[in-house]
Parts: C-alpha cells; sequence; structure tokens
C-alpha cells in the first residue's frame, strides 16, 4: 500500500513538474497581452517617406495608436529593395515592439530573385494584411484590340512584336506580365523603366504598347481616352472601379496578382502580443476613415487572421518563384 502511495505521489509531482513551465508561460502570455504596448512601437516601412507603404504605414499608425493608446511610430529603413527592413525586424526582439510594414516585394519575390538573409515563412510572425491594391492591362491606342480576347489574338498573331513597360526588372508590374504571358501562351517584350511613374509615361507617349498599372495612374488616363482598359488582375473586381472586370473573370480563371501589405512581428513574438494587435488592425480597417483613406492610395482594406497571412505569404512565394523561374529572370 506504501509503495501504491509512494509511486502516486512521485507520478503527481511529476505532471506538476512537467505541467509548471507550461502554466508559468501561459500567464506570461496572458500578462504580456494585458500589458502591451507599455511603451512606443516601432512601425519598420521597407521604403522612403512618401510612398504607397508609408502611406498606408502612417494610416495604421495612427488608428492603432488611438486605439491602443500608445504611441506607433512610422521608421522608414528604405535600402536594398526592402531588404534592409525585413531583416531589421528578423532579428529584432521578439517582444512585440518592433513591426513590420510587410510589403509583397521583399517578402514574397525578393527571395525567388535573390539571396536575402532572412526566411519570409521562418523569420517572422504574421499579424494581418492590411491592404492589396490591384493592377490594370492598359494598351496604347494604336494597338487595335478593345477587349482581353482581341488583344491575346493580337499578340499571337504579332509575337514578338508588343513591347510592354514595367517598374523594373522583378517588379510586381513586370511578374504581373510574365504570368499573364505564361497564362495567354503570349510573346511580349519586356521594357524596364525606373518605377511605376516612367512605366505609365512610357505608354502615354507610345514608347510601349501595354502595361500593368496601378488602378490610380491608369484610370484617369481611361477616362480622359489615352489609354484601352482590357481587365484588372485581382481575384473580383476592385471597389474603387468596379466597372472593370476581372482578367480572370475575362478567360483565365485564376489569374491573380495584388500589391499587398501586412503587418509581421519577430518570430517567436507571443501569441497574446499578436492577438491584440490582430484584433487592433482588423478594427482601424473596419473604420470609414481608414477604408477612405486606403482607397485614396488605390488600396482596398483586408483584415484577417493570422492564420490566413501566413498562408497568403507561403502562397505568394510559391508562385512568383514559380513565375521568375519559368520566365528566366534574372536579378539586376
Amino acid at each position: 500500500m506504501f509503495k501504491i502511495k509512494y509511486l502516486l505521489s512521485s507520478l503527481i509531482l511529476a505532471m506538476l513538474g512537467t505541467l509548471a513551465p507550461l502554466l508559468l508561460g501561459a500567464s506570461a502570455q496572458a500578462a504580456a497581452g494585458d500589458e502591451y504596448p507599455a511603451r512606443p512601437v516601432r512601425l519598420l516601412v521597407p521604403n522612403p517617406p512618401g510612398g504607397g507603404s508609408d502611406a498606408v504605414a502612417r494610416i495604421l499608425a495612427q488608428k492603432l495608436g488611438e486605439r491602443m493608446n500608445q504611441q506607433f511610430v512610422v521608421d522608414n529603413r528604405a535600402g536594398g529593395g526592402g531588404i534592409i527592413a525585413n531583416e531589421t525586424v528578423a532579428r529584432a526582439n521578439p517582444d512585440g515592439y518592433t513591426l513590420l510594414l510587410a510589403f509583397i516585394g521583399p517578402v514574397a519575390i525578393s527571395p525567388a530573385l535573390t539571396k536575402v538573409p532572412y526566411d519570409s515563412v521562418k523569420d517572422f510572425s504574421p499579424v494581418a494584411l492590411v491592404a492589396a491594391g490591384q493592377y490594370m492591362l492598359v494598351l496604347h491606342p494604336s494597338v487595335p484590340a478593345k477587349s482581353l480576347k482581341d488583344f491575346v489574338a493580337y499578340a499571337k498573331a504579332n509575337p514578338g512584336k508588343i513591347n510592354y513597360a514595367s517598374a523594373g526588372n522583378g517588379s510586381p508590374l513586370h511578374l504581373a506580365a510574365e504570368l499573364f504571358k505564361a497564362r495567354a501562351g503570349v510573346n511580349m517584350v519586356h521594357v524596364p523603366y525606373k518605377g511605376g511613374g516612367p512605366a505609365t509615361a512610357a505608354i502615354l507617349a507610345g514608347e510601349v504598347q501595354a502595361v500593368f498599372g496601378s488602378l490610380t495612374s491608369v484610370v484617369p488616363q481611361i477616362k480622359a481616352g489615352k489609354l484601352t482598359p482590357i481587365g484588372v488582375t485581382g481575384s473580383k473586381r476592385s471597389t474603387l472601379a468596379p466597372e472593370f472586370a476581372t482578367i480572370a473573370e475575362l478567360g483565365y480563371a485564376g489569374f491573380e496578382m495584388t500589391s499587398w501589405y501586412g503587418v509581421l512581428l519577430p518570430a517567436k513574438s507571443p501569441s497574446a502580443v499578436t492577438a491584440k494587435l490582430n484584433a487592433g488592425i482588423n478594427e482601424a480597417l473596419r473604420s470609414k476613415d481608414v477604408i477612405d483613406s486606403l482607397k485614396r492610395q488605390g488600396l482596398d482594406a483586408t483584415g484577417g487572421t493570422p492564420e490566413a497571412f501566413s498562408a497568403h505569404i507561403k502562397s505568394e512565394l510559391e508562385k512568383w518563384a514559380r513565375v521568375v523561374k519559368d520566365a528566366g529572370i534574372k536579378a539586376d
């Protein structure tokens, strides 16, 4: 009888010894969430002030600051095509006080083009997708096509004679066109420019015949009769210009390219902090003023769970790695 009691006591002590660290860890996580944020939070942006990602960061930082009663400071870390900011956050203390305004380029495209000093999946904890912007395939009026079907037929009949502009080698505009070339089976010649603005100026001047441009840059030109609209690149029509059909609905199911932004934490950040930030971001994205501010940047508010954002990053990494490989794209 004594032996049984001794064995039971030993078993209970062993179980308590195993559970204690877990219980303490859970308590620490809860405490971290309750107290967070206790001091200003840095939101790193991989671009200089004045760009699209900077605008998204400032819209989000202001609203999070209001809702979480703490200052969210936008910290612009330009350079290396966004790689510097990404690496800084990947190596930061995972305490919730260093965030990254993640952008499709350095997170999902750069790893396919060059060796980056971080792993976009293993080195970050996804918080939430914040916003997404679509592109639109537009043509110079000299191209005798008014629809996607007509354009594909014309391109196939004139292989290598259509030049398309992009914002640079490996840019989202470049990859959107290469994805389209692969799906439609057409041969177009890439002409890289130094940014989306020069690419739009090039098609307006007739230097090139096609471009995948941002909605904010091409819709005014379409309304002025200077460009021919063909289709937008989202999985569904944009709320900014719902009159324009998607390339997917025009016959190329599954075609999608969006310029997305989200928030990432360093890997191993407290789950309670991730949950609190996710709730704050989703609440902010439901605000009419935030929705309207993002629309002025040509973006739709998104939101969602950390798990959904994680799955999105993995899917994007796979998709663009395949496009880069198949198209033989090399880093400059």
